[in-house]
């Protein structure tokens, strides 16, 4: 008779606590409660699935049950501890809570609780998915397990346990069990691989261990699947296609494509993954991975920080993300993810990610873009994103020599002509100050143009008078990137330095001159459209104007 095959993840299951990989904090908890006798009636294990919740209720069944406990190194050998591990046991009962979750399950736990164990120190109570169990079976099970027979310990195991209600969270001893490392994964691979006979890539087992993504017990289902699939070396050609993913460099290829904006080839790319087996939802989220540890690269992490590629690709990856950018490599990452979204939901895979590429390939640099709008909000004028170089008009007649001169650390080169100063009077400094502002080109020109008064206050010194209720006006043209602009502008209409002062009149009456009428809302918003900034706004985002919120005096 053909003896039974044990899978893999059976066989190689941690049978001590020196075996139970990655949840080192657990292991030393529960070892030093047996040393110290301060062992509780119930524990909670959570955690993701595959990291070993069940494994250590069992082998904590066994530190307790052992002939030669309580020890925190059960022998594995005599009958109690063997029938444990076959799941035999009388006195250690694992129930499923997803199957027995119902009052009357927890009902005859509760009317069997009293009864003790046949041959060992506990009678033990493994529940599985112990959130699955219903309200009422948790209220049924309340008093039982805050105050159970001497002989009766509970091991509850569960993925979710926001679902379990906080009178049974109270009563229990909680453990978290963290993801296991990949490195962890990869070496406990490694191990069943050379029990087994077998030999594997290195990088193939690589491959399969980021792919459990932190559960140990789906990487050994994956190699289970290897070894049936390979006859054998197990290649990283093997994984990829039995995972039905791309190799990395035809992945790094088509993220090439994508920061090149080079649509049609990124199509050929995906054509070219699918003809050689690819599954194009498996390919989105290998892009999705990628462009993730492309935007962990760019913010500083190191290589073994990286989920999707290996640390020989992290230098290439980074470099690759400097061309990109960081905004825009967050744009990737969303359009990715919303169109994984799509995917899960659609017949038409294939058509949804080659959209999700076209789009990709049509974003601009975006990190330019954030510079834009950070000068839009602090009333800068932007510059553009891009300019073509500007060829030298031919030379036709000799002209005037001109002269940059740096007025401030904040403002910008301006170039005055080498002609004569325009001499400033009382009765001319008024219109001077209109052709001034009326070179700038941005917010400063509108708070400006709130001046009702200039008057000569010393030799190439101007006072610039607001009335009191615009003294907010007043305040924001005194900002010394902002007075900067308003003096390079005088100096360009007089020829001359000037230093302008600013200030609010309080001694105007109240009924001295009646307000002037505000012109309609409408056409308000057709003046505003016409300012530069304004403009130059509404035609790159494609924006229109929808209200106005002018400033307010104080």
């Amino acid at each position: 008779m053909t003896k039974e095959y044990v899978v893999v993840a059976r066989r190689y299951r941690p049978q001590s606590f020196q075996d139970l990989v990655g949840q080192g904090q657990v292991s030393q908890a529960l070892g030093n409660a047996i040393n110290t006798s301060r062992v509780g009636h119930a524990y909670l294990f959570t955690g993701a699935r595959g990291v070993g919740k069940t494994s250590t209720a069992r082998i904590f069944a066994k530190a307790l049950n052992c002939k030669s406990g309580p020890t925190p190194s059960p022998c594995g050998e005599c009958d109690i501890c063997q029938s444990i591990t076959s799941g035999d046991d009388v006195d250690v009962l694992e129930i499923d809570g997803a199957s027995n979750r119902g009052i009357d399950e927890i009902r005859q736990l509760r009317s069997n609780v009293n009864i003790r164990p046949s041959r060992s120190r506990f009678k033990i109570y493994i529940i599985d998915e112990v959130h699955m169990l219903t309200t009422p079976a948790f209220n049924a099970l309340l008093k039982t397990l805050e105050e159970p027979p001497e002989h009766v310990k509970f091991f509850f195991c569960t993925t979710d346990p926001e679902k379990i209600p906080i009178t049974v969270l109270s009563r229990c001893q909680r453990f978290d069990f963290a993801p296991v490392e990949t490195n962890a994964i990869l070496e406990r691979l490694q191990f069943i691989v050379d029990s087994e006979g077998l030999q594997a890539d290195t990088e193939a087992l690589q491959l399969l261990a980021r792919r459990a993504a932190g559960s140990m017990r789906d990487s050994q289902s994956l190699l289970e699947q290897l070894l049936s699939f390979c006859t054998a070396r197990i290649t990283v050609e093997d994984v990829h296609a039995m995972l039905g993913t791309a190799q990395s460099g035809r992945l790094s290829e088509l993220a090439s494509k994508l920061s090149d904006r080079d649509a049609a080839g990124a199509l050929a790319a995906v054509d070219l993954a699918v003809a050689e087996g690819v599954d194009v939802g498996q390919l989105a989220e290998q892009l999705l991975g990628y462009f993730r540890d492309m935007m962990a690269g760019l913010v500083g992490c190191e290589a073994d920080f990286m989920l999707q590629t290996s640390a020989n690709d992290y230098a290439t990856l980074v470099e690759a993300g400097k061309r990109l950018g960081l905004e825009t490599t967050l744009a990737v990452i969303q359009i990715l993810d919303h169109s994984i979204t799509r995917m899960r939901q659609s017949a038409h895979t294939r058509t949804l990610l080659e959209i999700a590429l076209v789009r990709i390939c049509q974003l601009e640099s975006l990190d330019d873009l954030a510079g834009i709008i950070s000068q839009l909000r602090s009333g800068v004028a932007p510059s553009p994103v891009r300019s073509a170089p500007v060829k030298p008009a031919p030379s036709r007649a000799p002209v005037a020599e001109k002269k940059t001169e740096k007025i401030s650390d904040t403002a910008s080169p301006v170039t005055v002509a080498n002609r004569p100063a325009v001499e400033i009077t009382s009765d001319s400094a008024s219109s001077i100050w209109k052709q001034a502002i009326a070179q700038i080109e941005d917010m400063t020109a509108d708070y400006a143009a709130f001046c009702d008064q200039v008057a000569i206050s010393a030799p190439n010194r101007l006072v610039a008078s607001f009335k009191a209720s615009y003294t907010l006006q007043k305040e924001s043209c005194e900002k010394p990137e902002r007075k900067a602009r308003i003096e390079q502008a005088l100096q360009q209409v007089t020829g001359q330095r000037i230093q302008v002062d600013f200030e609010v009149r309080r001694d105007e009456s109240s009924g001295s001159s009646r307000p002037q009428p505000r012109p309609p809302l409408r056409q308000r918003m057709r003046d505003f459209e016409k300012h530069p900034l304004v403009k130059q706004a509404i035609d790159m985002f494609e924006a229109e104007i929808t209200r106005l919120e002018e400033p307010r005096p104080e």
